[in-house]
């Protein structure tokens, strides 16, 4: 560590103090949704699901977005519902719980669940 001091010197930060990620709003949405899905299934499910964001609608007080949960298996969707849809329920809200928190805004989140051939 003192060899890489010698080398370093004081400049002005690239970003401001504030600046979470460079990553997009819509981006991290994907992300909390498919974060929230893995937390509450742990082993039920492979991390194998994937998540597209099909509208990111902003408004003055909201953002509504509507997303997909793709699974591989037929059997792995009933599992990511749950029974009643309770799963994706607490999928949606805990998602919709930080982004409103990170966007600071209210959101609305409308998930599918949909098996990919792919």
């Amino acid at each position: 560590i003192e060899i890489l001091k010698e080398y370093a010197y004081d400049a002005p930060p690239f970003y401001d103090e504030d600046y979470i990620t460079d990553k997009s709003m819509r981006f991290m949405a994907k992300e909390y949704i498919r974060e929230s899905a893995i937390n509450l299934l742990t082993d039920e499910l492979p991390h194998s699901i994937a998540v597209e964001v099909q509208d990111f609608i902003e408004e003055e007080d909201r953002i509504t977005i509507n997303a997909i949960i793709y699974v591989k298996k037929d059997s792995q969707k009933g599992i990511l519902i749950g029974k009643g849809a309770s799963m994706i329920k607490k999928i949606g809200t805990n998602a919709r719980m930080k982004m409103s928190n990170q966007f600071d805004t209210k959101v609305t989140l409308n998930l599918k669940v949909k098996v990919s051939n792919k």
